[in-house]
């Protein structure tokens, strides 16, 4: 069982590479810090609820399936 800010990492990583992003390049979108994205990608940070729903947007995804999908990976 992952940690909830493994499996958001895992999660956001996942979708960042689908959509063929780099981590600049979604920062860019999401409007913060490209180090931010990879703090949160390591599993270092965790989103504030405004970020993540500008992350979501960036990555051209509803909140809710991200949020559904890392309740998946905390529970694999």
């Amino acid at each position: 069982m992952k940690t909830l800010h493994k499996a958001l990492a895992t999660v956001l990583v996942r979708h960042r590479i689908a959509a063929k992003l780099s981590q600049e390049e979604l920062a860019d979108r999401a409007s913060i810090h490209r180090t931010y994205v990879s703090q949160i990608e390591r599993g270092l940070k965790s989103p504030t609820l405004s970020v993540f729903f500008e992350i979501s947007r960036a990555l051209n995804v509803v909140p809710s399936q991200l949020i559904a999908e890392v309740e998946k990976e905390i529970n694999d």
